[in-house]
């Protein structure tokens, strides 16, 4: 048997990034399944995905399933012969029915007993036959968060699908993906080379796609990205460096097909605002990186990473620098606002914010975690009882400030922030940060006993109380994060 080789790409408007990386896994694990329980041997799989495409290779393939033999089983042995050992009507009729001689059939002893069985030749398939069935519902029955439809709504896929490659062998495979029939061709990045490119064996796929200004590996173009940041921090000079931040080159990574970075300026003025609304604005809304001085300051720069380069680089410069000056205008009209009132009398508006509707409102729920709390005090740690109680009466005003309706994710931060400008005690402003820890799984713990305990009451009350009105975690749905509430609960420091 000869080996073959496979290449499939699927070509669809953007996909989002935080969607990629599961997608492709998910993909790389059921592909092999499907391989292995269609007796498909192969060597190996390998997977790309950039923002307009998905794609894998499966390599050394053989180009048929290995025929294969089985036994077949009819009647009891004691039904399909006579008393002279002859074949009676259930033995003639199950031969007939497997299109046998009836003098092949031999008795198989089963945990049953003696039955009647026959062994029969299948031939394998053609491998090609058997992918062009095997891929499209593989490919169109993969998880996401969110599906579209669209054309006559019959397709189903996170984004439009615009074109299908498939070959085999230097074959184009005759698959399609509802009216998108499978072809020989990609298309290169969709502003600096937006043609065709004709791809016949997955060896050429990424230098092929490298010279369409496509970069397809996710770890190369990380790689770049972090190179960009490098360059660009040199260029907006010394006594400048990088705010590391892992996870939003990986996320960025995911939004480009050709990383190109430019650095950007914001006027000073801005600087008074808190860091962390600086930080959000730049990396929730718009995806760029905080530049910051050697004692962790902020720095007026910022990078953005686009997914082309343009003639001007300036004039693209000018749109990023308008688009963020609008967000911070936001933020610092935001942050002012806020400032007329002190936190706690910001308290007042958690009587109209519903929690759940059978579970109450936001200060319903204070009130309730508030007895935890202090239960758990007495038992625990005594002396922070009074922190305690303070941090619990202010830890979910912010929720009603106009930063946390503009920024969600500060949550618990300007807590802080504005308790701290309030003058309430250090310890009081910490705890109401911490009682929002851990916010992922693996993520960072409270680090005070105040904020441990207001922790576990909070998570421990959203547990309780969602459980007892019926609101129980599925297998696909989790919207109020019972788990990772859970998780939070029993999480320790090493």
């Amino acid at each position: 048997m000869s080996r073959l080789d496979l290449i499939v790409e699927v070509g669809a408007e953007e996909i989002p990034a935080p969607y990629m990386a599961p997608a492709m896994a998910t993909l790389q694990e059921r592909l092999k399944e499907k391989m292995e329980a269609a007796r498909l041997t192969f060597d190996r799989i390998k997977t790309w995905i950039t923002p307009r495409r998905m794609a894998f290779a499966v390599y050394g393939l053989l180009d048929k399933q290995p025929d294969t033999v089985q036994e077949i089983t009819g009647p009891p042995a004691r039904a399909a012969f006579d008393a002279n050992g002859n074949p009676t009507k259930a033995a003639t009729g199950f031969a007939r029915g497997q299109n046998v001689d009836v003098a092949r059939l031999f008795t198989l002893e089963t945990p049953k007993g003696p039955y009647v069985a026959v062994r029969k030749e299948f031939p394998g398939r053609p491998t090609a036959d058997v992918l062009t069935e095997l891929l499209p519902p593989l490919i169109l029955g993969l998880p996401f968060p969110k599906t579209m439809r669209w054309g006559k709504g019959e397709l189903v896929f996170v984004r439009p699908i615009h074109w299908l490659l498939a070959v085999l062998d230097g074959k184009v495979l005759p698959m399609s993906l509802g009216e998108i029939k499978a072809g020989n061709q990609s298309f290169g990045h969709r502003f600096l080379h937006p043609g065709p490119v004709t791809i016949t064996a997955p060896d050429e796929y990424e230098a092929r796609l490298a010279v369409a200004q496509v970069i397809t590996g996710h770890a190369q173009r990380e790689e770049l990205v972090k190179k960009e940041i490098d360059r660009l921090v040199a260029e907006a000079g010394p006594g400048v460096r990088f705010l590391p931040d892992d996870d939003l080159v990986i996320e960025v990574a995911d939004l480009v097909e050709n990383p190109v970075g430019i650095l950007g300026r914001f006027d000073e003025s801005y600087l008074k605002l808190p860091q962390d609304i600086l930080i959000t604005a730049m990396r929730s809304h718009q995806r760029y990186f905080a530049l910051v001085d050697d004692s962790g300051r902020m720095r007026p720069f910022f990078i953005a990473i686009n997914n082309t380069r343009a003639r001007d680089m300036n004039v693209v410069r000018r749109g990023h620098e308008r688009v963020l000056r609008a967000r911070l205008d936001d933020a610092r009209f935001y942050f002012e606002e806020d400032r007329k009132i002190r936190l706690e009398d910001m308290r007042a508006k958690l009587e109209t914010v519903v929690f759940h509707a059978l579970l109450g409102t936001s200060w319903e729920k204070v009130q309730r975690f508030r007895r935890v709390a202090e239960f758990l005090a007495d038992r625990l740690d005594p002396a922070v009882k009074a922190t305690l109680l303070r941090a619990a009466d202010l830890c979910k005003c912010d929720l009603v400030s106009g930063v946390v309706g503009e920024f969600p994710t500060l949550q618990g931060v300007m807590g802080r922030e504005y308790a701290l400008a309030d003058g309430e005690p250090e310890a009081v402003a910490q705890a109401i940060f911490e009682h929002y820890l851990p916010v992922r799984a693996g993520g960072e713990l409270p680090q005070s006993s105040a904020g441990a305990l207001l922790s576990l009451a909070d998570k421990m009350d959203t547990i309780v109380g969602c459980f007892s009105v019926g609101l129980v975690p599925t297998g696909t749905a989790d919207p109020f994060a019972l788990r990772r509430q859970a998780l939070g609960v029993i999480d320790r420091k090493s």
